[in-house]
């Protein structure tokens, strides 16, 4: 009998027929071949790092472990097998002198994971992380490898790029690089007014801006990040280990424990997690500052919204916090992106805010989370596939212009639906 998987947040678990490691694409298509022959349905999965059951299923589950190395680098084009993790990117990436343009905030995700569920960054030029995408290749569900590019198979390419598992299982992606940089953070507590008033200001004098507001507070803790040519100004080891690791993770961990111990105690615990925050300000590596380490488990939903609606929507739900029956103990994440061209991606054709909450794992969400859901959806907002959502099919073909392209795609390359499972199913349709 196989073992089971479950994913980082304990949301989702399942028991599949078999597991497969594939070492190579040709491998990976002997095992979607042998699979669909016996009618059973195929799911990468990568470290487990979506809310959603995008990686579920009861056939095969592909683990692409044995296929997570650097293929080439050829200049500021860069090949590597699509299991190979963000932080092991970074580090090859740092070691020939290059670097991602931008990154989210967790660098544990799969490069294939990653790409495929719209993982984002902040910073109003830069799209999602998908978006420096040069080509790839995909295994479909005749078992064949198809490339894909800008310039070949075009239409695939656009779909591909954003896929949430639905068209096939990713073998190998080729980045567009940039040249290794440094960027000058800049970390300080603020209040919320002024934040909202000087939004444009931030969001247009950093090259990436974001913010977290603090529940049943007035308060926020502001990050700014900025290329600068040296790194002048590091941050002491002490102090990286206080804020990123003892603060963040183990004094905020018990925090949340009591929280959900003892709901009373949440406001007055984020009150005073706003105020203790200090300013701090240091020079790094771009992917030190991007990525910081998360132990401290939750779940999470983020909607993303035409720009415009950022602080409608926002407003929004700190009536949803304050009239909850339960305490919310995660702070709220704000940030913004540049438009795109990727069929399912969340700024397919505009400039994204995206508002992201969360909730302690074991703690209730789903109250919050589908208030937060109903106020975002007549805005225009898109839900970032790898985190919870409740969609369905119809509703979100309204909010995606290029969603029956999508599916038409799905249509031709896995009629027989290889690569569907329960999320699928829901979010794109049977």
């Amino acid at each position: 009998m196989t073992s089971p998987w479950t994913n980082w947040a304990g949301t989702h678990t399942a028991t599949p027929a078999r597991v497969a490691h594939p070492a190579s694409a040709s491998e990976l298509g002997e095992c979607v071949r042998a699979a669909a022959a016996e009618g059973l349905s195929v799911k990468a999965v990568g470290s487990g790092h979506s809310f959603t059951p995008t990686a579920v299923t009861e056939g095969v589950r592909v683990e692409l472990d044995r296929m997570a190395s650097l293929v080439r680098v050829d200049g500021n084009l860069v090949t590597v097998q699509a299991g190979m993790k963000l932080s092991a990117l970074n580090a090859v990436l740092a070691a020939n002198g290059l670097a991602m343009p931008n990154l989210g905030d967790i660098d544990a995700q799969t490069i294939s994971g990653a790409l495929s569920t719209g993982t984002h960054g902040t910073g109003a030029a830069y799209g999602c992380l998908s978006t420096f995408i040069e080509a790839l290749t995909v295994v479909v569900a005749d078992g064949t490898e198809l490339t894909c590019s800008a310039g070949e198979n075009p239409e695939l390419f656009a779909a591909a790029r954003v896929n949430i598992g639905a068209l096939g299982v990713l073998s190998s992606v080729t980045l567009r690089c940039v040249p290794a940089f440094t960027l000058r953070a800049d970390e300080r507590p603020a209040a919320l007014a002024d934040v909202w008033s000087g939004l444009d200001e931030h969001i247009g004098t950093n090259d990436h801006f974001e913010f977290y507001w603090f529940p049943y507070t007035d308060r926020v803790q502001m990050k700014r990040n900025t290329v600068v040519p040296t790194a002048d100004q590091p941050l002491p080891g002490w102090r990286r280990w206080l804020d990123d690791d003892f603060l963040s993770n183990t004094v905020f961990g018990a925090a949340c424990r009591l929280g959900r111990a003892i709901p009373s105690s949440v406001p007055a615990v984020s009150r005073i997690s706003a105020r203790a925050l200090s300013a701090r300000t240091y020079t790094a590596a771009s992917h030190e500052v991007f990525c910081t380490p998360r132990r401290v488990r939750f779940v999470e939903m983020e909607y993303g919204l035409p720009r415009e609606n950022v602080r409608e929507a926002f407003d929004g739900l700190r009536r949803i916090v304050d009239g909850l029956p339960y305490k919310i103990q995660f702070p709220v994440e704000v940030r913004f992106t540049a438009a795109d061209d990727i069929w399912l991606s969340h700024g397919y054709g505009r400039a994204n805010a995206y508002i992201a909450i969360h909730q302690y794992v074991g703690a209730r969400y789903e109250e919050y989370f589908r208030q937060f859901e109903a106020i975002t959806t007549p805005l225009g907002g898109r839900p970032h596939w790898g985190k919870m959502n409740f969609r369905t099919a119809e509703s979100l073909a309204a909010a995606y212009p290029r969603f029956t392209d999508f599916t038409a795609m799905r249509d031709k390359l896995d009629p027989n639906r290889v690569f569907a499972n329960v999320y699928t199913e829901r979010v794109l349709g049977a």
